[in-house]
């Protein structure tokens, strides 16, 4: 017998997570929601690595530092105070999202 497959992750929920908590780039003006920019699709790959990554068990740590090595190698960004607490914001709630999507409780670390 297999194994149920899991419920599929709404890339609108991510992009929800990312938009509010994360946008390192700053490409959404204030006040303004991302569902009809044409950039809405920018941060997806992170995001539903860090989804997925919860999924096989990474760590709330594991998901921070992979947000904060996105913006400063791939997006060349340098670093500034508000990246940690952006990135590791954004890695709460993705998992959080996670766990209700999957029925389970988050793990903090």
């Amino acid at each position: 017998m297999t194994a149920p497959h899991p419920p599929p992750i709404k890339l609108s929920a991510l992009r929800d997570i990312g938009w509010k908590e994360w946008d390192p780039i700053g490409i959404l003006p204030p006040g303004e929601i991302w569902d009809h920019q044409p950039f809405a699709d920018e941060y997806d790959r992170y995001l539903l690595a860090v989804a997925g990554g919860f999924r096989r068990g990474m760590s709330l740590e594991d998901a921070t530092q992979y947000l904060l090595r996105a913006a400063r190698q791939q997006m060349g960004l340098s670093p500034h105070p508000l990246q940690i607490e952006q990135a590791a914001a954004t890695a709460r709630s993705i998992q959080r999202y996670m766990a209700e999507l999957d029925g389970r409780s988050p793990v903090s670390a």
